[in-house]
């Protein structure tokens, strides 16, 4: 390879990765006081990202996530607890932003549902499989075409 070759897959390669460079966002300035920012993070993993929905606040990218982070931070610094801020959070974005909700009679389908459904299936196939353990064995035998009939294809 000569230097000019080199020099024009360089300079593409470094035309390519510009817009990258100019779309990273600066990092959002944590606190200063890592026993704070800890306790933020506590609170956080026990928060449900709303964008997201499958990750907490505190493994979510989402702004929504980094607004309530800054939240939390701010509630910590005004004093109030962790079951304060959870207590908070609950009124007013209802039990669904815990991640772990509690056992209620509201969240008895979301907690036992997936029991229930499995238990469900499990006796459905148990059910299955013995009525088809009764059944004569020439009825899982395929029927023979009968050869009486003409068939409607046209003959070739």
């Amino acid at each position: 390879m000569n230097a000019v070759t080199l020099l024009r897959r360089l300079l593409l390669a470094l035309t390519l990765a510009l817009p990258l460079v100019v779309s990273a966002k600066e990092a959002a300035p944590a606190s200063d006081d890592p026993v704070l920012e800890a306790k933020v993070m506590r609170i956080s993993a026990e928060l449900r990202c709303l964008v997201c929905q499958n990750q907490t606040i505190a493994d979510s990218h989402a702004d929504l996530a980094q607004d309530l982070r800054g939240q939390v931070r701010e509630m910590l610094r005004q004093g109030k607890s962790e079951a304060q801020i959870l207590d908070y959070m609950t009124q007013r974005y209802g039990d669904f932003v815990l991640y772990r909700p509690p056992v209620k009679s509201t969240t008895t389908l979301l907690w036992y549902g997936p029991a229930a459904l499995l238990i469900g299936g499990v006796i459905v196939l148990i059910v299955v499989l013995r009525r088809r353990s009764k059944l004569p064995d020439d009825r899982f035998e395929p029927d023979a075409p009968d050869e009486a009939e003409p068939s409607d294809a046209p003959a070739r």
